[in-house]
């Protein structure tokens, strides 16, 4: 242990407990450094110059008096009075001398940390309040920091600028909205080894999600050099996904990954530039990769579980953790620099749901990172550098290239963000959750396609892609509060086919899913026809074979493309609701939907009806498809055995005959995916009147049923749905379909198995829902829009019918 001094204190004898003394930066290192090092956590040593050292500082240089007098008179509203105030102040700390009491103290730290990391060493100097109002959390930034100083005595400067930093404008403007006394406030200095990542790698780790806040993810971020890119907003960095709990049983698997374009990386600037850093362009080989393997971001992420953890077990309840990294290029580890509680998350009301949707379709106008799940409207406002702040009127949409701490005051007037540059954990991000304000980031070219005055819409609504339109469009919100909410015993599902809105959806009161789409997942993720993968050869455009090289060139093979991307869509899904069970449909192309698929072409035939073709079972089966199946057999295989998500259940479609159910059931066991092997379950949709007529013996080979009314509905009455002319004849509530559906109900509790629906009925017809219940079904798929009313519907329906006998013990999920 090495001894304090007065105004000094080391990482090893520093705790949470100390902020008072600290501020909550240097509490946060202190508490990893001594705690979590035992569990092979590196933090970089360091010492604190602590807040006595900074009152000790202003009292010393006799500026107390005088920087109280200029604060008590400011208007903080009035810009130009506020920047005049703030120099003012700053100019008053960074023209004091530090007492030498404490330049020796400091002198004497710093030669002890050359002593355990070599005299070659640099530091960041960091700023870290004392406030416990003034998380820094909020307002990320707020404060100043530097990195890459060389030498004590650039050191001792940085100190005096870091403490003058508690005079920024927006350090000024955020205490007084918070009511906080300037002069109650004190600063911490923390003086700690610098992690090279100038040649390594850096980013963020939040133990939640940082959209939905659905608390079972780690969500890194990783670019090149050193992390103030990634905070600013300035690089767009790479993401990805680990699963907390399939994590903690030894699953070490990434779930989910997104290359961002990491167009340049801060490093160190040369010795003869005034700058201590400076931006350089990334490589084309950078940018094609990522910043970090697998293995770094599983080993990043058994640090991030074990901070939460201890973090948790401090608190007394789970405390989700907002956390910053670095990978050091010289000696190739990966150091934790900073840790704080996550708190956008944990003020909100979790028992209150907000939906909002819009109502019209139209093209966007841009495209980025979605900020929060709302959807805005206003005047546009376009910010080029922050002179034109003052310009900025209340309810407008800020639109810039980035934004910095400075802009505090104008981001908590907007309605709604909109810049060309960031990541989903840039400044921006993190203050438009702060705020509550709806944001879209990494749009590219915002600023130059939208113009001052121009009225936008801004859509977070759909999940991770963000969409600006270039007018005013009506949408709808409705925000339920469910609190109490029981849960019906009718088991309320959803059908989702997109990963991206998966997270958001799972927060829904539910008991999972009843249909995962694969052919959804296939479109939106891997883009591409399975067999022009396999048989890359036989595609004939040569313009088409190009994107599809260009689309498959990072991995070892084609094929291993399909399998991965579509393995992540799939266990996206499956994570966000584990452990409840997610039915996956395997894929329910028609040939001319296959057909439009890269590479399609080449590989479906043409029918006059695919409707009622080559389709379902029937494909899996046929040689002109086995090898495109495979892969499919694949990705769902490395979901439940290398992911560890086995609340995947499968569900074949369109099964015409008893011998394609057995044909189907042999290849998937040829897979590895035989029914019943490592709680294997495999439904089928009962959607062809023959899985009704049949359903006894179809009972002998699968383990549920779901009926597919929207099928059901064009094979019982004839009409093909793709019908413009028929389209107002087919109607899932006529007797005839409804006589099909009370069967299978009937026909599946006869033979002990579960029955649900997950067809459009239930979600468009709250009358057919309630029918559906009467007759005892287990479960409604349904759309997430329609959850929370048909649950409520339900709820009030099985009470009336609750003294009515069940046929057997309902089945349970």
């Amino acid at each position: 242990m090495i001894a304090h001094t007065q105004y000094i204190r080391w990482f090893e004898d520093i705790s949470n407990d100390d902020v008072a003394f600290v501020g909550g930066k240097n509490a946060s290192l202190g508490e990893m450094y001594k705690e979590l090092a035992q569990h092979n956590v590196l933090v970089p040593n360091g010492f604190a110059v602590t807040a006595d050292a900074y009152r000790f500082f202003l009292a010393d240089a006799g500026i107390n008096a005088a920087l109280e007098k200029k604060l008590s008179t400011l208007d903080s509203e009035n810009s130009a009075q506020l920047a005049e105030t703030a120099a003012a102040c700053r100019a008053l700390v960074t023209s004091a001398t530090l007492p030498a009491t404490l330049v020796q103290e400091i002198r004497s730290a710093y030669a002890k940390l050359e002593q355990q990391y070599g005299a070659s060493m640099s530091v960041a100097v960091r700023s870290s309040a004392t406030a416990e109002d003034l998380p820094e959390a909020s307002f990320a930034g707020q404060h100043d920091s530097f990195l890459n100083v060389h030498g004590v005595d650039a050191a001792l400067t940085m100190c005096r600028l870091c403490f003058a930093s508690l005079f920024t404008d927006r350090a000024i403007v955020y205490r007084e909205r918070q009511g906080i006394k300037h002069m109650d406030v004190a600063l911490s200095v923390g003086v700690m080894k610098m992690v090279r990542a100038d040649v390594g790698a850096s980013g963020v780790i939040f133990t939640i999600d940082t959209e939905s806040g659905h608390d079972q993810f780690l969500f890194l971020t990783a670019a090149y050099g050193l992390g103030e890119n990634i905070v600013k907003g300035a690089v767009d960095p790479d993401e990805f996904y680990v699963h907390k709990p399939t994590f903690m049983k030894g699953y070490r698997h990434v779930l989910r990954r997104r290359k961002g374009k990491k167009e340049i990386k801060m490093v160190y600037a040369d010795d003869a530039q005034a700058a201590t850093t400076c931006n350089v362009d990334t490589s084309d080989s950078e940018r094609r990769q990522y910043a970090i393997s697998d293995d770094e971001v599983i080993h990043l992420s058994d640090y991030a579980l074990k901070i939460e953890q201890h973090y948790s077990d401090r608190a007394g309840h789970r405390q989700a953790m907002d956390i910053e990294w670095a990978r050091d290029g010289i000696d190739g580890q990966l150091y934790i620099v900073q840790a704080r509680p996550e708190t956008v998350h944990a003020r909100r009301r979790k028992h209150v749901i907000e939906h909002y949707k819009l109502d019209v379709k139209a093209q966007p106008l841009l495209q980025g990172h979605a900020i929060g799940a709302q959807i805005a409207s206003g005047k546009a406002r376009v910010i080029r550098n922050v002179n034109e702040l003052n310009s900025f009127e209340e309810g407008e949409i800020l639109v810039a290239d980035m934004t910095s701490p400075d802009w505090g005051s104008v981001m908590a007037r907007a309605t709604a963000l909109v810049t060309n540059r960031g990541g989903r954990t840039c400044h921006a991000a993190i203050v438009a959750r702060e705020l509550g304000v709806v944001a879209v980031v990494g749009c590219g070219d915002a600023t130059e396609r939208i113009k001052t005055g121009d009225m936008l819409t801004v859509d977070c609504s759909a999940g991770e892609n963000g969409k600006v339109f270039g007018s005013a469009l009506p949408f709808s919100v409705e925000q339920v509060d469910v609190t109490g909410l029981a849960r019906p015993r009718t088991k309320i599902m959803l059908n989702l086919g997109d990963p991206a809105r998966a997270m958001q959806a799972a927060m829904l009161p539910n008991d999972g899913v009843g249909l995962a789409r694969m052919e959804f997942i296939i479109t939106d993720y891997v883009g591409a026809h399975p067999m022009a993968l396999v048989n890359m050869e036989q595609v004939s455009d040569p313009a088409v074979k190009q994107q599809l090289i260009s689309l498959t060139l990072e991995y070892p093979t084609p094929t291993e493309y399909f399998i991965s991307k579509l393995a992540e869509g799939i266990g996206t899904i499956a994570a966000a609701f584990y452990p409840k069970p997610v039915i996956v449909r395997l894929s329910d192309f028609k040939t001319n939907e296959y057909a439009a698929l890269l590479g399609g072409e080449d590989f479906e035939a043409a029918e006059a009806n695919p409707m009622i073709g080559f389709r379902g079972a029937a494909r899996y089966i046929h040689p002109n498809y086995a090898a495109g199946f495979a892969l499919e057999c694949a990705a769902l295989k490395r979901v439940r055995e290398d992911m560890g998500l086995v609340n995947v259940r499968l569900m074949v479609p369109f099964c015409r005959r008893i011998n394609e159910a057995q044909g189907v059931l042999a290849s998937l066991a040829s897979h590895g995916l035989e029914r019943g092997q490592h709680g294997l379950e495999i439904y089928v949709m009962c959607e062809i009147p023959n899985n009704v007529i049949l359903i006894d013996e179809f009972a002998r080979y699968f383990d549920g049923f779901s009926i597919g009314s929207n099928d059901l509905t064009q094979l019982t009455l004839g009409i093909d749905r793709d019908s413009d002319i028929l389209a107002e004849q087919f109607d899932e509530r006529d007797p005839g379909v409804k006589e099909m559906c009370r069967l299978a109900i009937q026909g599946a509790k006869r033979n002990g198995k579960h029955c649900g629906i997950c067809g459009q009925a239930p979600s468009d017809y709250p009358e057919m829902a309630a029918w559906l219940v009467e007759q005892g079904i287990d479960s409604l798929s349904l759309n997430p829009d329609s959850v929370l009313k048909v649950t409520r519907r339900v709820l009030d329906l099985e009470k009336v019918v609750s003294d009515k006998p069940k046929l057997i013990e309902e089945p349970q999920l």
